[in-house]
Protein backbone atom coordinates (compact mmCIF):
# COMPACT_ATOMS: atom_id res chain seq x y z
CA UNK A 1 0.00 0.00 0.00
CA UNK A 2 1.38 3.16 -0.71
CA UNK A 3 2.03 5.51 1.48
CA UNK A 4 -1.60 6.86 2.82
CA UNK A 5 -1.46 11.10 1.85
CA UNK A 6 -5.26 10.95 1.39
CA UNK A 7 -8.32 9.20 3.68
CA UNK A 8 -11.95 8.98 2.14
CA UNK A 9 -14.27 8.07 4.84
CA UNK A 10 -17.83 7.00 3.50
CA UNK A 11 -20.87 7.94 5.66
CA UNK A 12 -24.30 6.76 5.01
CA UNK A 13 -26.47 9.13 7.36
CA UNK A 14 -23.93 12.44 7.54
CA UNK A 15 -27.05 13.53 10.10
CA UNK A 16 -26.39 10.44 12.57
CA UNK A 17 -23.57 10.64 15.06
CA UNK A 18 -19.74 10.48 14.68
CA UNK A 19 -19.11 6.58 13.66
CA UNK A 20 -16.54 4.31 14.36
CA UNK A 21 -15.18 4.59 10.73
CA UNK A 22 -15.37 8.41 10.72
CA UNK A 23 -13.51 8.17 14.68
CA UNK A 24 -10.94 6.08 13.24
CA UNK A 25 -10.35 7.67 10.01
CA UNK A 26 -9.86 10.73 11.34
CA UNK A 27 -7.22 9.21 13.94
CA UNK A 28 -5.46 7.27 10.89
CA UNK A 29 -5.15 11.32 9.52
CA UNK A 30 -3.89 12.58 12.01
CA UNK A 31 -0.84 9.65 12.63
CA UNK A 32 -0.01 9.85 8.87
CA UNK A 33 -0.38 13.77 8.36
CA UNK A 34 -2.97 12.97 5.99
CA UNK A 35 -6.13 14.47 4.38
CA UNK A 36 -9.27 13.60 5.34
CA UNK A 37 -12.44 13.66 3.48
CA UNK A 38 -15.90 12.96 4.58
CA UNK A 39 -17.80 11.68 1.46
CA UNK A 40 -21.67 11.11 1.30
CA UNK A 41 -23.56 9.91 -1.72
CA UNK A 42 -26.83 10.89 -2.82
CA UNK A 43 -28.06 7.49 -3.80
CA UNK A 44 -31.87 7.47 -3.13
CA UNK A 45 -34.48 7.60 -5.99
CA UNK A 46 -36.35 10.92 -6.85
CA UNK A 47 -40.26 9.94 -7.54
CA UNK A 48 -42.15 12.14 -10.23
CA UNK A 49 -45.12 12.88 -8.70
CA UNK A 50 -47.66 14.01 -11.18
CA UNK A 51 -50.24 16.15 -8.90
CA UNK A 52 -46.93 17.26 -7.09
CA UNK A 53 -46.71 21.58 -7.09
CA UNK A 54 -44.31 22.84 -10.44
CA UNK A 55 -42.12 24.07 -7.75
CA UNK A 56 -41.05 20.71 -6.72
CA UNK A 57 -39.45 19.47 -9.34
CA UNK A 58 -36.60 16.21 -9.32
CA UNK A 59 -33.65 19.00 -9.51
CA UNK A 60 -35.19 21.35 -6.23
CA UNK A 61 -35.58 18.33 -4.02
CA UNK A 62 -32.48 17.21 -5.28
CA UNK A 63 -31.22 20.87 -4.39
CA UNK A 64 -32.58 20.29 -0.78
CA UNK A 65 -31.10 17.11 0.04
CA UNK A 66 -27.51 18.25 -0.68
CA UNK A 67 -27.78 21.54 1.21
CA UNK A 68 -28.87 19.57 4.30
CA UNK A 69 -26.04 17.16 3.98
CA UNK A 70 -23.44 19.32 3.09
CA UNK A 71 -24.71 21.35 6.66
CA UNK A 72 -24.35 18.35 8.84
CA UNK A 73 -20.89 16.81 6.90
CA UNK A 74 -19.38 20.28 7.55
CA UNK A 75 -20.44 20.27 11.39
CA UNK A 76 -18.65 17.15 11.39
CA UNK A 77 -15.36 18.00 9.89
CA UNK A 78 -15.49 21.58 11.67
CA UNK A 79 -14.92 19.17 14.73
CA UNK A 80 -12.34 17.07 13.10
CA UNK A 81 -10.18 20.89 12.28
CA UNK A 82 -10.91 21.75 15.57
CA UNK A 83 -9.27 18.83 16.96
CA UNK A 84 -6.29 19.16 13.95
CA UNK A 85 -7.16 16.96 11.50
CA UNK A 86 -7.40 18.50 7.56
CA UNK A 87 -10.48 17.51 6.70
CA UNK A 88 -12.52 18.36 3.84
CA UNK A 89 -16.46 17.39 2.72
CA UNK A 90 -18.08 16.28 -1.03
CA UNK A 91 -21.41 15.41 -2.03
CA UNK A 92 -21.87 13.71 -4.99
CA UNK A 93 -25.19 12.14 -6.59
CA UNK A 94 -24.31 8.85 -7.77
CA UNK A 95 -25.70 5.07 -7.25
CA UNK A 96 -25.32 2.32 -5.96
CA UNK A 97 -23.49 3.61 -3.04
CA UNK A 98 -20.56 1.39 -3.88
CA UNK A 99 -19.65 2.46 -7.14
CA UNK A 100 -19.92 6.26 -5.55
CA UNK A 101 -17.61 5.80 -2.95
CA UNK A 102 -14.75 3.70 -5.89
CA UNK A 103 -15.54 6.89 -8.24
CA UNK A 104 -15.12 9.54 -5.85
CA UNK A 105 -11.91 7.80 -4.51
CA UNK A 106 -9.98 7.38 -7.78
CA UNK A 107 -11.36 10.85 -8.95
CA UNK A 108 -9.41 12.52 -5.77
CA UNK A 109 -7.01 10.18 -5.39
CA UNK A 110 -7.44 8.60 -2.35
CA UNK A 111 -5.04 6.10 -1.12
CA UNK A 112 -7.48 4.61 1.40
CA UNK A 113 -11.04 3.75 1.82
CA UNK A 114 -12.66 3.81 5.36
CA UNK A 115 -16.54 2.63 5.68
CA UNK A 116 -18.84 1.15 8.44
CA UNK A 117 -19.47 -2.10 8.00
CA UNK A 118 -22.89 -3.91 7.31
CA UNK A 119 -24.79 -4.02 10.54
CA UNK A 120 -26.37 -7.48 11.46
CA UNK A 121 -24.88 -10.89 9.89
CA UNK A 122 -24.28 -10.61 6.37
CA UNK A 123 -26.56 -13.31 3.93
CA UNK A 124 -25.23 -13.70 0.40
CA UNK A 125 -23.55 -10.17 0.70
CA UNK A 126 -22.58 -10.20 -3.45
CA UNK A 127 -26.52 -10.69 -4.40
CA UNK A 128 -27.67 -8.11 -1.89
CA UNK A 129 -25.21 -5.39 -3.11
CA UNK A 130 -24.50 -4.34 0.43
CA UNK A 131 -21.85 -1.60 0.07
CA UNK A 132 -18.68 -2.77 2.36
CA UNK A 133 -19.06 -6.10 0.71
CA UNK A 134 -18.91 -4.62 -2.85
CA UNK A 135 -16.07 -2.08 -1.75
CA UNK A 136 -13.80 -5.03 -1.18
CA UNK A 137 -15.01 -7.22 -4.25
CA UNK A 138 -14.40 -3.65 -6.93
CA UNK A 139 -11.89 -1.60 -5.43
CA UNK A 140 -8.71 -1.09 -6.58
CA UNK A 141 -8.20 1.31 -3.38
CA UNK A 142 -7.40 -0.66 -0.34
CA UNK A 143 -10.63 -0.68 2.04
CA UNK A 144 -10.75 -0.30 5.52
CA UNK A 145 -13.82 -2.19 7.51
CA UNK A 146 -14.81 -0.87 10.82
CA UNK A 147 -16.48 -2.90 12.62
CA UNK A 148 -14.92 -2.24 16.50
CA UNK A 149 -15.71 0.79 18.11
CA UNK A 150 -12.87 1.64 20.12
CA UNK A 151 -10.46 3.55 19.39
CA UNK A 152 -6.88 2.41 18.29
CA UNK A 153 -4.43 2.07 20.94
CA UNK A 154 -0.68 0.07 19.94
CA UNK A 155 -3.28 -2.27 17.81
CA UNK A 156 -2.53 -5.78 17.05
CA UNK A 157 -2.23 -5.89 13.45
CA UNK A 158 -2.37 -9.57 11.50
CA UNK A 159 -1.49 -9.68 8.17
CA UNK A 160 -3.23 -13.37 6.88
CA UNK A 161 -0.38 -14.63 3.91
CA UNK A 162 -0.86 -17.52 1.77
CA UNK A 163 3.14 -17.84 0.62
CA UNK A 164 1.94 -20.99 -1.00
CA UNK A 165 -0.31 -19.32 -3.19
CA UNK A 166 -3.36 -21.41 -2.77
CA UNK A 167 -6.42 -20.75 -5.08
CA UNK A 168 -4.41 -18.85 -7.49
CA UNK A 169 -3.85 -15.85 -5.80
CA UNK A 170 -1.25 -13.64 -7.43
CA UNK A 171 2.77 -14.05 -6.19
CA UNK A 172 3.10 -10.81 -5.52
CA UNK A 173 -0.27 -10.18 -3.57
CA UNK A 174 1.15 -11.25 0.16
CA UNK A 175 4.11 -8.31 -0.07
CA UNK A 176 1.33 -6.00 -0.66
CA UNK A 177 -0.41 -7.22 2.38
CA UNK A 178 2.66 -7.40 4.17
CA UNK A 179 3.80 -3.46 3.07
CA UNK A 180 -0.13 -2.31 4.41
CA UNK A 181 -0.19 -4.31 7.82
CA UNK A 182 3.48 -3.18 8.53
CA UNK A 183 2.37 0.55 7.52
CA UNK A 184 -0.59 0.32 9.58
CA UNK A 185 1.11 -0.96 12.36
CA UNK A 186 3.97 1.47 12.17
CA UNK A 187 1.50 4.66 11.93
CA UNK A 188 -0.45 3.74 14.85
CA UNK A 189 2.89 2.55 17.23
CA UNK A 190 1.04 -0.89 16.99
CA UNK A 191 2.28 -4.34 16.79
CA UNK A 192 2.66 -6.14 13.56
CA UNK A 193 1.67 -10.23 13.41
CA UNK A 194 1.56 -12.88 10.18
CA UNK A 195 -0.39 -15.54 10.18
CA UNK A 196 0.08 -18.49 7.05
CA UNK A 197 -2.17 -21.42 7.35
CA UNK A 198 -2.34 -24.35 4.83
CA UNK A 199 -4.48 -26.99 4.59
CA UNK A 200 -2.41 -30.54 5.77
CA UNK A 201 -4.67 -32.86 4.51
CA UNK A 202 -7.40 -31.51 1.97
CA UNK A 203 -10.47 -33.59 2.27
CA UNK A 204 -10.29 -34.90 -1.61
CA UNK A 205 -6.99 -36.52 -0.84
CA UNK A 206 -8.01 -37.51 2.61
CA UNK A 207 -11.25 -39.61 1.24
CA UNK A 208 -9.23 -41.19 -1.34
CA UNK A 209 -9.18 -44.78 -1.33
CA UNK A 210 -5.30 -45.76 -1.28
CA UNK A 211 -5.23 -43.48 1.96
CA UNK A 212 -3.89 -44.81 4.85
CA UNK A 213 -2.51 -43.87 8.38
CA UNK A 214 1.29 -43.53 6.61
CA UNK A 215 0.91 -42.04 3.25
CA UNK A 216 -1.39 -39.47 5.17
CA UNK A 217 1.40 -38.94 8.31
CA UNK A 218 4.14 -38.76 5.15
CA UNK A 219 1.86 -36.54 3.28
CA UNK A 220 1.13 -33.80 6.41
CA UNK A 221 4.60 -34.19 6.88
CA UNK A 222 5.49 -33.32 3.27
CA UNK A 223 3.12 -29.86 3.29
CA UNK A 224 4.15 -28.73 6.37
CA UNK A 225 7.77 -28.52 5.43
CA UNK A 226 7.12 -27.09 2.06
CA UNK A 227 4.72 -24.21 3.93
CA UNK A 228 7.38 -23.84 6.22
CA UNK A 229 9.89 -23.30 3.47
CA UNK A 230 7.28 -21.07 1.67
CA UNK A 231 6.63 -19.06 4.97
CA UNK A 232 10.40 -18.46 5.71
CA UNK A 233 10.93 -17.28 1.76
CA UNK A 234 8.64 -14.86 2.57
CA UNK A 235 9.54 -13.43 5.76
CA UNK A 236 13.04 -13.19 5.20
CA UNK A 237 14.64 -9.74 5.91
CA UNK A 238 11.45 -8.89 7.95
CA UNK A 239 11.79 -7.11 10.96
CA UNK A 240 9.14 -8.99 12.66
CA UNK A 241 10.14 -11.68 14.86
CA UNK A 242 9.54 -15.11 15.11
CA UNK A 243 7.14 -15.54 17.99
CA UNK A 244 4.59 -13.24 15.91
CA UNK A 245 5.07 -15.51 12.94
CA UNK A 246 2.32 -18.20 13.44
CA UNK A 247 2.12 -20.96 10.99
CA UNK A 248 -1.13 -23.04 11.59
CA UNK A 249 -2.50 -26.58 9.77
CA UNK A 250 -5.61 -25.69 9.55
CA UNK A 251 -8.02 -24.05 6.81
CA UNK A 252 -7.26 -19.96 6.20
CA UNK A 253 -10.32 -19.25 7.88
CA UNK A 254 -9.83 -21.02 11.14
CA UNK A 255 -6.54 -19.86 11.53
CA UNK A 256 -7.14 -16.63 11.31
CA UNK A 257 -9.90 -16.77 13.55
CA UNK A 258 -7.52 -18.53 16.35
CA UNK A 259 -4.37 -16.19 15.61
CA UNK A 260 -6.83 -13.13 15.76
CA UNK A 261 -8.08 -14.66 19.28
CA UNK A 262 -5.21 -15.89 20.36
CA UNK A 263 -3.26 -12.33 19.69
CA UNK A 264 -5.81 -9.76 20.92
CA UNK A 265 -6.25 -8.76 17.27
CA UNK A 266 -7.26 -5.05 16.49
CA UNK A 267 -6.91 -5.29 12.64
CA UNK A 268 -6.43 -7.70 10.19
CA UNK A 269 -5.24 -7.41 6.63
CA UNK A 270 -5.95 -9.39 3.76
CA UNK A 271 -5.69 -9.89 0.27
CA UNK A 272 -8.51 -10.05 -2.14
CA UNK A 273 -9.25 -10.93 -5.72
CA UNK A 274 -12.82 -10.27 -7.62
CA UNK A 275 -14.36 -13.44 -8.52
CA UNK A 276 -17.56 -13.99 -9.78
CA UNK A 277 -19.88 -16.54 -10.57
CA UNK A 278 -19.47 -20.22 -9.66
CA UNK A 279 -15.92 -20.02 -9.64
CA UNK A 280 -16.13 -17.83 -6.42
CA UNK A 281 -18.88 -19.80 -4.81
CA UNK A 282 -16.91 -23.12 -5.33
CA UNK A 283 -13.44 -21.42 -3.78
CA UNK A 284 -15.41 -19.90 -1.09
CA UNK A 285 -14.52 -16.89 0.48
CA UNK A 286 -12.49 -15.90 3.46
CA UNK A 287 -12.54 -12.68 3.34
CA UNK A 288 -16.53 -12.99 3.78
CA UNK A 289 -16.65 -15.53 7.14
CA UNK A 290 -13.91 -13.25 8.46
CA UNK A 291 -16.26 -9.99 8.21
CA UNK A 292 -19.12 -11.97 9.30
CA UNK A 293 -17.46 -13.66 12.45
CA UNK A 294 -14.78 -12.10 13.74
CA UNK A 295 -15.19 -8.34 15.86
CA UNK A 296 -12.04 -7.33 15.19
CA UNK A 297 -11.65 -4.56 11.83
CA UNK A 298 -10.43 -5.85 8.19
CA UNK A 299 -8.13 -3.73 5.89
CA UNK A 300 -8.53 -5.69 2.49
CA UNK A 301 -5.58 -4.94 -0.33
CA UNK A 302 -5.52 -5.84 -4.28
CA UNK A 303 -3.08 -7.17 -6.53
CA UNK A 304 -0.73 -4.60 -7.83
CA UNK A 305 -2.07 -4.21 -11.27
CA UNK A 306 -5.89 -4.98 -10.24
CA UNK A 307 -8.48 -3.46 -12.45
CA UNK A 308 -11.79 -2.20 -11.06
CA UNK A 309 -14.22 -3.17 -13.78
CA UNK A 310 -16.95 -0.44 -11.94
CA UNK A 311 -17.52 2.81 -14.84
CA UNK A 312 -15.50 5.61 -15.06
CA UNK A 313 -18.99 8.06 -15.34
CA UNK A 314 -21.06 9.01 -12.28
CA UNK A 315 -24.69 7.91 -12.87
CA UNK A 316 -26.19 11.14 -11.44
CA UNK A 317 -29.63 11.24 -10.45
CA UNK A 318 -31.98 8.43 -10.17
CA UNK A 319 -35.74 9.40 -11.26
CA UNK A 320 -38.43 7.27 -11.13
CA UNK A 321 -41.98 7.38 -11.44
CA UNK A 322 -44.12 6.86 -8.54
CA UNK A 323 -45.22 3.33 -8.39
CA UNK A 324 -48.38 4.17 -6.09
CA UNK A 325 -49.88 6.61 -8.57
CA UNK A 326 -51.54 4.82 -11.00
CA UNK A 327 -52.76 5.87 -14.13
CA UNK A 328 -56.37 6.36 -15.15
Amino acid sequence: MARVRRILVALKDPAGKPTPALEKAAQLARANGARLELFHGITTSVYLEPFAPDVLTPERILAVQRRGAKERLEKLAARLRRAGVRASTAIEVDFPAHEAIIRRAARTGADLIVVDAHAGRRMLPALLQLTDWELLRHSRVPVLVVKGRARYRRPVVLAAVDPMHANAKPGGLDRVVLGAAGQLADSLRGELHVVHAYDPLPPSVANARVMNSRVAAAIRAEAREASKRAFARLMRGSKVPEARRHLKAQNPYVAIQQAASENRADVIVMGAISRSGIKRLLIGNTAERVLNELACDVLVVKPRGFRSRIPRSRRGLRVVANPMVLPY
